[in-house]
């Protein structure tokens, strides 16, 4: 367990938003430290991908997980933390020279997603199409927001549903060596909840 020493973190936050038996998805509010080892060990499996700036440490998880205006949320299976994906406003990424240059930066309209993950014991099984469901349905609750954007590797975007635009291709990506994509979607008014009658929110 990651020693805090502050004692207002010992248990985390969170309001379940969608649930499918021992299967939950939860809106962080706020993270503790009984989580934080569980976050930083699933993030580990990013670094391949995406290097060393995608694995979570304790500044980050409060730098993302905690701030008021990022969209965070968690995958649990019978209790477990198995994934998470982080929206961010664009504009909380002022330092990017890439976040400045988006046609929306300034209009407040667009969530990014700075990270997106499942443990791989759990991939192909639905967990991962769900939790990113659940994400853009409540990234559409956000007032104003009308855009997600990300980075993802190169032919990735592609099998996205929906309106979906690459911007730009980047090679090397945050020194990964690997051709990126920062690809736009444009979130339609169809509630997504059409297609998962089972989920509940």
């Amino acid at each position: 367990m990651t020693n805090i020493e502050s004692n207002d973190k010992q248990v985390s936050t969170t309001k379940v938003i969608a649930s499918s038996g021992s299967f939950n998805i939860e809106l962080i509010e706020k993270v503790g430290n009984e989580d934080y080892d569980a976050l930083i060990k699933i993030s580990k499996t990013l670094e391949k991908e995406y290097g060393k700036r995608s694995v979570l440490n304790e500044k980050t998880i409060d730098l993302y997980f905690d701030r008021n205006e990022s969209l965070p949320l968690i995958a649990r299976s019978q209790n477990n933390i198995i994934g998470y994906i982080i929206g961010l406003p664009l504009e909380s990424l002022s330092k990017e020279p890439w976040a400045r240059l988006d046609e929306h930066y300034g209009q407040f309209n667009t969530i990014y997603t700075y990270a997106f993950v499942i443990k791989e014991d759990y991939k192909g099984k639905g967990h991962a199409k769900i939790l990113k469901k659940v994400y853009i349905h409540w990234a559409k609750k956000r007032k104003g927001i009308r855009y997600i954007t990300g980075h993802v590797k190169q032919g990735i975007s592609s099998k996205f549903k929906g309106d979906i635009i690459i911007i730009e291709q980047i090679d090397n990506w945050q020194g990964t060596g690997k051709m990126f994509e920062y690809y736009r979607r444009n979130l339609d008014p169809e509630d997504i909840y059409k297609s998962n009658p089972n989920l509940s929110n």
